[in-house]
């Protein structure tokens, strides 16, 4: 016993600690450099390691101070670097040659005389160094200097500015975010030249460091949003956010709800628009979807086209986007409910050619239903994973061939056929994937219950639903707002779309700081002379 007890205390000895997050650069946190160039290069080679792309270039500043550059060579632009800071570093200006130049004075001399560069800071911490080096800065450090000198040089290819894939309109912007932070932030600003704009910057994942902007209106947003966003932010402990849909997971109020409580976009004008009207949006350096918060249902049906039209036609497209997203959402079930439970409902040649249409479909309706609606989830899926030039020939494929064959062989009747295909083209006619999406998951259980219950299980579905969709809020504001609560600013801008003149406010659900949106002055032209009566002058 004493043997193996020994044994056992050996063992749990020798297990290894837990190391730290991001701990090689843990272990220089708050350290300083001492100007030694040689402890420096065994600080890189321990933490960043020895890397095929990490260039280390030695020189002489001036011809007398011993010196290295440290940077990514794939993630700087190589002309910058040979001209705007090795030739200023190893050549000094005709007004300094001659000179004789202290190690004291070599700063100021190089950070205010002789770089060609806009980005250019000193730092002494050793962990910042590494970090400017990982985000693909240009760091040089001088022998006897406590402080390296640490260059904006960063330059990753990216692609070109393209109309957005999800949120395509006729009328309106064809730029679309890219991966880019950059980028995104000036496709904002170019749209919102303002002074009011504020964005905030901050860094976020222990190990990715990834780069993250929150946008805002100063004057217009409500700060206590700004409060809860940062609290929530400041409670995110992951090693990486590689996309904006990670930071989505964790800031939304109920991680158990299908419905979306943020909402994301690739329009810089959809952003600017929403940032207008008081709401904040968040940007993740590597994604090219922007988080827009708070978020209510009435946006995932609502389009930048309805803005850019008249608003009679653009209120009745968007009632009809409205009317499939609810087709979407209880058509099978309905279907289901009437043929099994209740097919007086249904008039009498209409029935005659239903009962002949399911006459040798050997299952119940709700098992020939739920079969269409995977199927139809399955080749969905499908079109969208395969590559571009096979998912449009395969969708056409899956919808001809095989709805005919599964109706030619009796596995579905016709009429579920169509309704199933109804029910597809409605989803697809919601304008949020997110939104369409949690409505595909919810017509399953929705067709369970009127499969056991009929139109009484339809009913409490869709009062489950309503209940779920009321106990929402999303950063503080009711989901369903400006409905419940009633707003009657909002409710302009809901169900249809009012001429903007009459949308003078923004939506009081946003407690906006500056509530008055557009300033119209009681002037009425004359009618004789088109001129401004005297009374209203």
């Amino acid at each position: 016993m004493k043997l193996i007890k020994g044994y056992r205390r050996t063992k749990q000895q020798k297990q290894p600690k837990k190391l730290p997050a991001n701990h090689t650069l843990a272990e220089f946190e708050g350290k300083k450099l001492s100007g030694s160039l040689q402890e420096l290069e065994g600080i890189i080679d321990s933490t960043v390691g020895k890397s095929a792309d990490l260039a280390i270039r030695k020189l002489h500043v001036f011809g007398r101070f011993p010196a290295v550059m440290y940077s990514f060579s794939h993630m700087v632009q190589q002309a910058v670097v040979n001209e705007d800071i090795l030739k200023p570093f190893m050549h000094a200006p005709m007004h300094l040659q001659g000179r004789s130049i202290e190690l004291a004075q070599l700063p100021d001399i190089l950070l205010y005389e002789t770089l060609y560069h806009g980005e250019v800071q000193l730092q002494g911490g050793i962990d910042l160094l590494i970090r400017a080096i990982l985000g693909g800065d240009t760091v040089v450090a001088v022998e006897g200097m406590k402080e390296a000198f640490i260059i904006g040089t960063r330059s990753v290819e990216k692609r070109s500015i393209e109309q957005p894939a999800t949120e395509q309109v006729i009328r309106g912007p064809r730029e679309g975010f890219i991966e880019s932070l950059g980028t995104n932030l000036a496709l904002i600003r170019y749209r919102l030249q303002s002074t009011e704009l504020r964005i905030d910057s901050r860094e976020m994942g222990s190990r990715s460091k990834s780069k993250i902007a929150i946008c805002y209106m100063d004057g217009i947003t409500d700060p206590e949003v700004l409060k809860e966003l940062d609290r929530r932010l400041s409670e995110v402990e992951i090693d990486g956010i590689l996309d904006s849909g990670y930071l989505e997971q964790f800031i939304e109020d109920n991680k158990w709800s299908p419905f979306p409580q943020v909402q994301y976009t690739e329009r810089p004008d959809k952003v600017a628009a929403n940032l207008l009207e008081g709401r904040v949006a968040i940007l993740v350096d590597g994604s090219p979807l922007a988080l827009v918060i708070p978020t209510v249902f009435g946006q995932f049906y609502q389009t930048v086209e309805d803005y850019t039209e008249r608003f009679l036609l653009m209120s009745a497209i968007r009632l009809a986007r409205l009317v499939a997203l609810i087709f979407s959402l209880v058509f099978p079930s309905l279907y289901v409910a009437i043929i099994s439970f209740n097919p007086e409902l249904i008039p009498t040649e209409f029935a005659v050619a239903v009962a002949g249409g399911r006459a040798g479909v050997p299952f119940p309706a709700v098992i020939e239903v739920l079969i269409m609606e995977v199927s139809m989830e399955v080749l969905r899926e499908a079109t969208i994973r395969l590559p571009q030039q096979v998912g449009g020939a395969l969708s056409i494929v899956g919808v001809l061939v095989i709805g005919q064959a599964a109706v030619a062989a009796g596995f579905a009747s016709p009429i579920t056929v169509v309704i199933i295909a109804l029910t597809t083209i409605g989803s697809f006619a919601t304008p949020a994937y997110n939104a369409a999406l949690a409505l595909r998951l919810l017509r399953f259980p929705l067709i369970i219950m009127a499969g056991i219950f009929g139109l009484y299980g339809i009913m409490v579905g869709l009062i489950v639903i309503a209940n779920h969709v009321l106990s929402l809020k999303s950063f503080g504001v009711p989901y369903l707002s400006p409905l419940v609560p009633g707003d009657k600013e909002g409710m302009k801008d809901l169900l249809i779309r009012a001429p903007i003149k009459w949308m003078k406010n923004r939506p009081a659900f946003l407690h906006p700081q500056d509530n008055i949106k557009l300033h119209v002055e009681d002037q009425a032209p004359s009618p004789s002379t088109g001129e401004t009566s005297p009374e209203k002058r």
